[in-house]
């Protein structure tokens, strides 16, 4: 199956190595670019591309407000948003994830990790740059009097459905960490099929939608805090 993309940045240049790394895989294909937000927003809508790469400052509309409208709470059929940005800013990362947004990379990243993040999106399975996922996230929980968490995470915040059990707990627990499913997989000695199962099931208790959303709300409940494995 091939991966339909649609590139945003107002630098032609980002533009063109991102369309040159990615259009040389064999399952993806760029299929639309845009020089900012609002363009980004209207070509993600007509053509419902797999992954859109979008760039946080963008002249017309921004990335935040581009990822809110495509894959934000209130979107009835949400779009695959992945930020590809320079800026490491704790407060962009948290309107992208408060908006929807399923991966977090920075434009230094390698090109094999932009590969990753690109299929990590598409496949469902957020990635976020190791370099700023702890941190971010920590960070997050430290602030929790002065942040407000996502729509969907506010609306479970501490009272799941359903209570989660220990294995679902160590699998939250290792997700905030970074993992991927292959590596909670490795540690936890299942299959990656079984990792896939336990994530359904903590998403449907806690009433989230992606990976983002499961790791934002173990860090806000002290699931996965400083010191711990």
């Amino acid at each position: 199956m091939t991966i339909r993309l649609l590139i945003a940045d107002d630098q032609e240049m980002v533009r063109s190595a991102f369309r040159m790394i990615l259009g040389s895989q064999p399952d993806m294909d760029v299929v639309a670019e845009a020089a900012d937000g609002a363009t980004a927003v209207e070509e993600a809508r007509r053509l419902r591309p797999d992954v859109c790469i979008l760039d946080i400052r963008m002249p017309r509309m921004d990335g935040l407000e581009a990822t809110r409208l495509l894959a934000g709470p209130d979107v009835r059929d949400p779009l695959n948003v992945l930020i590809a940005t320079t800026f490491d800013l704790d407060e962009y990362v948290y309107g992208a994830l408060h908006g929807g947004a399923c991966g977090f990379l920075l434009k230094d990243a390698s090109p094999a990790l932009l590969v990753e993040a690109v299929r990590a999106a598409a496949a469902g399975n957020a990635l976020i740059s190791p370099s700023i996922t702890v941190r971010l996230l920590a960070h997050m929980a430290s602030q929790r009097g002065g942040f407000s968490p996502s729509p969907a995470v506010r609306k479970q915040t501490g009272r799941p459905i359903e209570p989660l059990t220990q294995r679902e707990l160590d699998v939250v627990r290792l997700l905030a960490r970074g993992r991927t499913n292959e590596e909670l997989a490795l540690e936890l000695y299942v299959t990656p099929a079984t990792i896939k199962t336990h994530l359904a099931n903590v998403q449907r208790k806690l009433g989230v939608r992606n990976r983002v959303e499961i790791a934002a709300w173990a860090w806000e409940n002290g699931i996965c805090g400083p010191g711990q494995p």
